[in-house]
């Protein structure tokens, strides 16, 4: 076997074992992006699962406090904007408003007692505890895969395998800094 086969042999097993690595690269990132829209895929879902318990709950109260329009109103803008967000930064922006419309809708409450002995209104409340702490949850999962996400893409080798195929960092879904303030709702009214 003379010299050359056997260089031309050498380049030709690195050129297949380069070439192995950056499929096997590639295919790696397309699960982990498959993996982030997967996590926002249930980011969605929790936040469409509290949209959809909103109208319920105005029309609830509007029952009880017909003349509170200003309020219907912002929540149905909210609640408008977060459907029609685009994105963690837009649904991160949109959630807090509905957040502080639904904090204003529910301390309405304290102002009618027969709402809040209501069973559907107690109902509702309850639904929308639930619908928040899922919410957390799916939240904290979706921002621990993009970390890891945004750590892979960011590590050598992937990271040229990253910038070559077109695999950008991807954003968290931040709370916004006012919502670390824990809200203070008294609905007992004493």
């Amino acid at each position: 076997m003379s010299r050359t086969w056997i260089v031309l042999g050498v380049v030709v097993l690195l050129v297949l074992g380069i070439a192995a690595m950056g499929v096997g690269q590639y295919n790696g990132l397309v699960q982990a992006r498959e993996g982030v829209d997967a996590s926002w895929a249930q980011v969605d879902n929790v936040l469409q699962r509290r949209a959809d318990l909103i109208p319920n709950l105005v029309e609830t109260v509007r029952g009880y406090a017909s003349h509170e329009r200003e309020i219907f109103t912002a929540v149905s803008d909210a609640r408008s904007r977060l459907l029609g967000a685009r994105g963690p930064e837009d649904a991160a922006e949109a959630s807090q408003a509905l957040d502080s419309a639904l904090g204003r809708l529910l301390a309405i409450a304290e102002n009618y007692p027969q709402l809040r002995a209501s069973e559907q209104f107690t109902r509702l409340q309850d639904e929308l505890a639930g619908t928040e702490n899922r919410i957390a949850v799916e939240r904290r999962r979706y921002n621990e895969t993009v970390r890891d996400y945004n750590a892979r893409i960011s590590t050598f080798p992937t990271n040229l395998f990253a910038g070559m195929f077109g695999f950008p960092r991807r954003e968290y879904f931040e709370a916004d800094a006012g919502a670390r303030e824990v809200p203070r709702v008294d609905f007992g009214g004493e």
